[in-house]
């Protein structure tokens, strides 16, 4: 269970980061190709970008940043520009990088010639890193950057409609699935026990259509920053342009077009074999999709028989009759 740790003076200081942060995503997207989840999508992304070049080029990343994603604070720096990001990781103090590294080996991480080299500031181990961090941008975040930025920009609107409707606390409670507030304590699903006391300095909102995996919170010199998964993942992601058909569908450039084919379907209360049926998809991405709408609080789901059925709630109509207004 990851804890934060809120005062009066925290809930003022909550606000979402300007952008996706380069080195960020590569570190997310590093621990995403190891992990077996997010859907076959994700899957298919896997196999795209299983080349010898890339999987050369990770072999030391995979050194630092487990499927947790919980790497090293210094191989991340939430710099919005990828060479002050590596300017920033070059120039990391020798504590905090060994204290990192003992962070990252005590939860299990072996410790390799390439760690040690590092905490003893070996300079062509550090050259080492930058060269393949640089060799493995282009591939794992350079190319995906509109879809990122797209993914991070629909779920910062997302979150000011939810904010306006439930206030910042419902806002921060459904930020991710299972979260709840106990006091002034937000309370979130994590494979790890962590209490994060913010000490005044506030909270950076930082979603990630790279990661799906759960909430990340880490704390630099600005703050803490909390990582979490954006509303639509980078496999579902349709940039707003006229051949893609969103252009003129605010709830396809929030959702993607499917899911909100599927949002739109569930005011009729359908099973999920009509979904995949209707959509002619399989059953497991018209799972994903429904799933993906309930911890985002636009639909529920019952059983009903042997059979699960999907109803839109409240937020999902006042987002469908939003977009029809708007097309109005």
């Amino acid at each position: 269970m990851l804890r934060i740790h809120f005062t009066a003076e925290d809930l003022l200081g909550v606000r979402f980061a300007d952008g996706p942060v380069p080195l960020l995503e590569l570190g997310l997207a590093v621990a995403m190709l190891q992990r077996p989840d997010g859907g076959p999508g994700f899957a298919r992304r896997r196999r795209a970008l299983g080349t010898a070049r890339v999987r050369a080029a990770m072999a030391p990343l995979r050194q630092l940043v487990p499927p947790s994603g919980a790497g090293p604070l210094f191989l991340d720096p939430p710099s919005p520009d990828l060479d002050q990001g590596l300017d920033l990781v070059r120039r990391a103090t020798a504590t905090q990088v060994r204290a990192d590294l003992t962070r990252i080996t005590a939860a299990g991480l072996p410790v390799t010639a390439l760690l040690r080299r590092l905490g003893d500031q070996d300079q062509d181990a550090w050259r080492y890193l930058e060269r393949a961090m640089r060799a493995a941008y282009p591939e794992l975040v350079g190319a995906a950057w509109p879809q990122l930025r797209a993914g991070f920009d629909t779920d910062l609107a997302w979150r000011g409609r939810v904010q306006r409707e439930q206030g910042l606390r419902g806002m921060l409670a459904g930020l991710y699935p299972g979260s709840r507030w106990r006091g002034v304590v937000l309370e979130l699903p994590a494979r790890r026990e962590l209490d994060v006391r913010l000490d005044g300095a506030g909270l950076l909102l930082m979603p990630s259509a790279q990661w799906t995996g759960g909430p990340l919170a880490g704390r630099y010199s600005g703050g803490t920053l909390l990582v979490y998964p954006a509303l639509t993942p980078l496999p579902y992601l349709h940039l707003p342009e006229p051949a893609s058909g969103t252009a003129d569908d605010p709830i396809a450039t929030l959702l993607g077009r499917t899911r909100a084919a599927v949002l739109r379907l569930t005011v009729g209360e359908p099973t999920t074999s009509r979904l995949a049926a209707e959509l002619r998809i399989s059953l497991p991405t018209a799972s994903e999709h429904t799933r993906a709408l309930r911890n985002a609080g636009l639909i529920t789901t019952a059983r009903a028989g042997r059979a699960v059925r999907h109803t839109c709630t409240p937020l999902g109509h006042h987002l469908l009759t939003a977009g029809a207004t708007r097309d109005r």
